[in-house]
């Protein structure tokens, strides 16, 4: 049984946090709830300066940045390609996502996508950080959800013996590229 009730929020570190706050504010209409500033950082007491900015994605979840004007330019993990991490935040409908798709590319950004994942389909974008985002929306049907559970724990166990991708829920792509349709984009 977990402990855990649900994620509180989640933390990432912005080049401004003005500018971050606007982008996901006026972009993807999320509220700015929060701010704390200070010069020494709480649980470790050392020297930082920083102000954390907290927007609310809805239903209890909660979008943190940290702005550190002392420490040096933000940067990435050179080992990691730039699809793996991310933040995926659901959207309602399909129209919701073409919509938002249109108000991004209007807005000068660079969208992949929609890509058909089986079970949802996604665009991409970056946020002024660098920060990759997804916008989703669920397409499955409760007995496919059940499928691709079912297969889960096979597909996990043959992955950690293989290290190869295992076939298990392979029927999740089968209809796109039987029809043409291939994926299109970064996998997420």
């Amino acid at each position: 049984m977990s402990v855990v009730r649900r994620i509180h929020h989640v933390a990432y570190r912005c080049r401004d946090a003005r500018e971050t706050v606007e982008f996901y504010r006026d972009v993807l209409g999320m509220a700015f709830t929060t701010a704390f500033a200070e010069d020494r950082v709480p649980s470790t007491n050392e020297p930082d300066p920083y102000m954390h900015v907290f927007l609310d994605a809805g239903m209890g979840n909660v979008l943190a940045f940290f702005e550190l004007p002392t420490r040096e330019p933000m940067g990435r993990d050179p080992n990691t390609p730039t699809w793996v991490q991310h933040i995926a935040f659901e959207v309602d409908s399909l129209d919701t996502l073409d919509q938002m798709r249109q108000r991004l590319i209007e807005r000068g950004l660079d969208v992949v996508g929609p890509t058909d994942h089986g079970l949802f389909k996604s665009i991409y974008f970056f946020d002024p950080n660098g920060h990759r985002l997804e916008l989703t929306v669920n397409t499955a049907t409760p007995e496919l959800e059940q499928r691709a559970r079912d297969v889960a724990p096979a597909m996990l166990e043959e992955w950690s013996r293989t290290k190869r991708a295992p076939r298990h829920a392979a029927w999740l792509h089968e209809q796109q590229f039987a029809s043409g349709h291939a994926p299109q984009g970064d996998p997420s």
